[in-house]
């Protein structure tokens, strides 16, 4: 589901997502921010199968900055919030929060770079860099990942 720029995709905290601590083991917010952005595209009609299949392209991690604000445990309902904030020739750059209602637990600032499958980079293919535009960018800050908001 998006709204204004904004892409929210819900995740419920399962046992399975949690440590010894009971709350939420520090690298499955990357499996939750990875599957938003699967979902944002997905919605946007670009399929990362296809993608790969039809144009021998991937979208691949270059660059992540993460701040952990707050835990999230076992049971909560968290909702992974994603705004592009630059589209480049070959490049995405986002910007995604873990929310559990209106609190920020974790902030995140991903470069998403479009590869070959050979592994050399790729410029976004005109479809998909037109429904990312469509999508829109972020004009406005809502924060840096060193953020510390409520």
């Amino acid at each position: 589901m998006s709204k204004d720029g904004v892409h929210v995709f819900p995740v419920r905290v399962y046992y399975e997502d949690t440590d010894a601590a009971g709350i939420v083991y520090y690298a499955n917010y990357l499996r939750f921010a990875e599957r938003a952005r699967t979902e944002l595209l997905r919605d946007l009609g670009i399929e990362n199968g296809q993608m790969n299949e039809q144009q021998n392209l991937a979208f691949v991690v270059k660059r992540c900055s993460m701040d952990f604000v707050k835990p999230a445990k076992l049971d909560d309902m968290l909702a992974v919030e994603t705004r592009l904030i630059d589209i480049g020739g070959a490049s995405v750059t986002a910007d995604q929060r873990v929310r559990r209602d209106q609190t920020s637990l974790v902030t995140m600032e991903l470069k998403l770079a479009c590869m070959a499958m050979d592994g050399r980079p790729a410029r976004l293919p005109v479809d998909v860099r037109r429904r990312l535009e469509d999508f829109g960018v972020a004009t406005e800050s809502n924060g840096s990942t060193n953020s510390t908001e409520n």
